[in-house]
């Protein structure tokens, strides 16, 4: 399977699409299902200001590619519809309408952003189609209540905010904090975080915030302000573009804070590289899954196998893009789904059975991190682990946490 910026429906494939629904009727298959396929629709940023995350959505296509040389799901293949969105919410709503209108897709998986997905939301659910596996940490996307229809994949930014919190009230003193944001609802979750982490203390030790636009052109003017707050700690709470930018400029102006990096940014390949490894050393992040640069990993059953789909689908790729484990174990997830919900390919099958989610373990996942959901829970991941940048790759330290115990 290839993947292009926008992917188009053959008129043949649309009418043996509305045959098959007139022969099968809904109660079995739902939009965008035949006896042979099964038909997928994403969103992605493959150009603009957060063009670093399109190795996301490139991943899971090449991963399902390798599912449907195997057979497929239950023997249907999946045709994945993945479209370059810029990172821009109004082109968002276009492409999402024209695959759900046009291309009838089951469902959405995995679109990118958290503003992006905001503005689909609504339509989305109103439309009762599924939005899977949102790539976005935002805690919005666990809200079964009001949205049904939407589900998240992502630890929550919240969550690892606090986790950031915990460990800055247990081993840093006297400490001053400066926080770079993006201003949109995924940066702002990271701040309100820190702040439910920090409790009553927030206030004093909280001394500077500077949000910048996905628009501007650098970070810079917003990291020399903070470094003249006198803050000693610094979280930014960045895209991967954004996140290099802040490495470096904190380094070239000699500011030596206790650096947290927000767990999206924090790519070898695509964030610490870029922005000078040398110049990344310490820097404190958090993660969920195996990082394909760490050593320890290396040589496992499980990296062998990602890293022989890796060499067979994803060529091009780069391997110390920890963005491609991302991308691999999210689809894994959605095809976990797809198996359980049989021939009983219905939107709602679909949703049910990405809600029933037990304890499941994905290769490229963390030791004692698992997938799970129900019909009130709708964050699938929910814990981290503390990493520190070495130079080279980020090492672990510390055990798992999770908003409880954070």
């Amino acid at each position: 399977m290839t993947i292009n910026q926008t992917i188009t429906t053959s008129l043949s494939a649309a009418c043996l699409l509305l045959a098959s629904g007139l022969a099968y009727g809904t109660n079995q298959y739902g939009s965008g299902v035949t006896d042979t396929a099964i038909k997928i629709g994403n969103t992605m940023p493959y150009s603009g200001p957060a063009s670093a995350y399109g190795a996301i959505g490139k991943s899971s296509a090449a991963y399902f590619a390798m599912i449907n040389d195997q057979g497929g799901i239950n023997g249907r293949k999946i045709q994945f519809i993945s479209r370059d969105d810029g990172y821009s919410p109004p082109k968002t709503v276009e492409l999402v309408r024209e695959m759900v209108e046009q291309d009838q897709v089951l469902l959405l998986f995995e679109p990118l952003g958290t503003a992006p997905n905001t503005a689909i939301q609504a339509y989305l659910n109103d439309n009762k189609v599924p939005q899977l596996f949102v790539s976005s940490g935002a805690d919005k996307w666990n809200d079964p209540k009001n949205h049904p229809w939407t589900m998240g994949w992502l630890p929550s930014y919240r969550v690892e905010s606090r986790i950031y919190a915990h460990y800055i009230l247990e081993t840093l003193p006297d400490p001053k904090i400066a926080v770079l944001y993006q201003n949109d609802d995924f940066g702002k979750d990271y701040l309100i975080g820190l702040r439910e982490g920090l409790g009553d203390k927030a206030d004093k030790l909280i001394v500077a915030t500077q949000s910048y636009e996905t628009t501007d052109p650098t970070v810079d003017s917003q990291i020399v302000a903070l470094k003249a707050s006198g803050a000693n700690v610094l979280l930014t709470a960045a895209i991967p573009k954004f996140g290099a930018q802040a490495i470096r400029k904190v380094y070239d102006i000699g500011w030596q804070p206790t650096h947290f990096l927000s767990s999206v940014a924090n790519a070898v390949g695509s964030v610490m590289r870029p922005a000078g490894l040398e110049k990344a050393v310490g820097i404190i992040s958090a993660t969920y899954a195996k990082d394909p640069t760490d050593p320890q990993w290396q040589g496992s059953p499980e990296y062998n196998e990602w890293l022989a789909w890796m060499k067979k689908y994803n060529a091009s790729a780069n391997p110390a893009d920890n963005l491609n484990v991302y991308g691999y174990s999210c689809a894994q997830t959605m095809v976990a789904v797809l198996k359980a919900s049989g021939d009983d390919l219905t939107r709602e099958n679909v949703m049910k059975q990405a809600a029933s989610i037990h304890n499941e373990k994905l290769p490229m996942l963390l030791p004692g991190v698992a997938i799970s959901t129900s019909a009130s829970d709708f964050a699938p991941i929910k814990q981290m682990q503390l990493e520190k940048f070495d130079g080279t790759n980020w090492k672990l330290f510390g055990e798992l946490l999770s908003g409880s115990n954070s």
